[in-house]
């Protein structure tokens, strides 16, 4: 019996050793885990630029094998333009809905939307695209589905016929446009085409480097305009402060007939609720500052109703107006105003286009954030690349490290993910530091974006990784 008792107890404890030492053994396991995910942590965060050549080479084997996993899955991802997603366009299906055979085709004063006449917009959407543009309806002219057409033709007929009457650019010897950079590739397009020669002006965090567009404006005389998108720039994100909108204003240009061309596309598009950038009025602020003629503001509804398919407008002084429709009444005789009435009839006012955006917001949102918290947890200390966080508008703007940019963009394309070509936000697509890369979210879908975000870290990381190490 006590032989028995002896046997248990030593059987009882043999097994609470045993137990003792595989709860040990497995509590060391995992903090021996801990300590090596916390130790790869601290090296994956570490700054390329202070690893030594055996850890870029390590991390660049590493990078290879997960390059190779993302070729297999064969994907088609497309972020080169700032297309509005599948859901954004249902959104502006009902327009359809609101005229139709037996609809009123008469405007409020009673004019025909069907017949010839109001050159300049039927009343009631001028006075709506005044409300979104923040300025008066006597001020606007609507014209077609596209902002982009108002802006060539703007250039075209300065190039023609001159401005207000001035001399023709097309008789002067040289004509310069201030372009700030990042910028939009068609604003470049145009200018270009019509062999104006483009100078690059630096955007920061609140504008163009204004010394340098007041050296410029102020004292040379072939300088006859600038392209600007103030809010929530294209493809920067950022808006235009305060000051920078006054010193606009104030300028006092060596030409007579220059002009800023301030293309307000993203005037509405917020991207948030509680956090939205406001910019000054520039055309209130030019008539402050005794140049009232100063400015061409420029807007549309592609990204609010359906791209190529909504309603466009130019606003600018009384006497701009008057020369501009003196050409418009030879050119065209009126755009289309039942397209016009359409788009009055679903937003009905300022409100209902603020409501509409803010659905928008909610669709594109989520796309922003997956690229966002991608960078921001994949790059962030990496010190490769660098970003901006936008509060609205379309794009995501990224430096890589200088001479990297066409590297990725064309290793995104060979995984499946197709970007902006790299340079295309500078003038003649030369991107002097070959860095920037425009990123458009809001076509694919948020799970998409999600993907193509993975791959687009991936590809920064490899690549800046080869460039350390004098591969490319």
């Amino acid at each position: 019996m006590q032989f028995v008792k002896f046997y248990l107890f030593l059987t009882i404890k043999v097994l609470f050793l045993n137990f003792t030492m595989e709860i040990i053994i497995k509590i060391g396991y995992h903090i021996e885990r801990h300590m090596y995910k916390h130790e790869k942590e601290i090296v994956t965060m570490k700054a390329y630029k202070e690893m030594s050549k055996d850890e870029l080479l390590s991390l660049k084997k590493a990078l290879e094998e997960q390059y190779k996993v993302e070729e297999a899955k064969g994907l088609s991802l497309n972020m080169a333009r700032g297309k509005p997603g599948q859901s954004q366009l249902a959104l502006a299906m009902p327009m359809l809905d609101v005229i139709n055979s037996s609809s009123d085709m008469n405007t409020v004063l009673g004019n025909d939307t069907r017949n010839y006449g109001d050159l300049d917009g039927i009343g009631e959407c001028r006075r709506l695209m005044a409300n979104m543009m923040g300025v008066e309806k006597d001020n606007v002219i609507v014209c077609g589905n596209s902002s982009l057409n108002i802006m060539y033709d703007t250039v075209s007929r300065s190039m023609t016929f001159g401005v207000n009457d001035s001399t023709p650019w097309c008789k002067l010897d040289k004509v310069k446009f201030l372009c700030p950079v990042p910028g939009y590739d068609r604003h470049f397009k145009i200018t270009e085409v019509f062999g104006i020669e483009m100078i690059n002006i630096p955007l920061g965090s609140d504008g163009p480097d204004m010394d340098m567009v007041e050296q410029y404006v102020n004292n040379d005389p072939t300088v006859k305009g600038i392209w600007c998108v103030p809010k929530y720039s294209n493809p920067t994100g950022i808006s235009y402060s305060d000051e920078v909108v006054k010193r606009f204003a104030a300028l006092t240009p060596a030409a007579e007939d220059f002009r800023i061309y301030w293309d307000n596309a993203y005037c509405i598009h917020h991207l948030y609720e509680d956090t939205q950038d406001e910019i000054l009025n520039i055309l209130t602020e030019c008539e402050k500052a005794g140049n009232p003629d100063m400015v061409y503001i420029f807007s549309s509804t592609s990204k609010i109703s359906f791209p190529g398919s909504g309603v466009s407008a130019i606003a600018t002084s009384l006497t701009n107006i008057e020369y501009i429709k003196k050409y418009m009444t030879v050119q065209t005789i009126g755009h289309d105003k039942i397209n016009q009435l359409r788009h009055v009839r679903f937003f009905k006012d300022i409100d209902g286009l603020k409501a509409h955006m803010k659905r928008h917001g909610e669709l594109l949102r989520p796309k922003f954030e997956a690229v966002l918290s991608t960078l921001e947890s994949e790059l962030d200390g990496l010190e490769i690349g660098s970003w901006i966080k936008p509060r609205g508008g379309y794009f995501i703007s990224f430096d890589a490290m200088p001479g990297c940019a066409k590297a990725i963009v064309k290793m995104c394309k060979d995984l499946g993910v197709v970007l902006t070509g790299a340079g295309a936000t500078y003038p003649y697509g030369k991107d002097p530091q070959d860095s920037n890369i425009r990123i458009a979210p809001s076509y694919p879908t948020p799970e998409e974006m999600l993907e193509a975000s993975k791959i687009f870290v991936l590809c920064v990381k490899l690549v800046s990784i080869k460039k350390l190490l004098g591969e490319i």
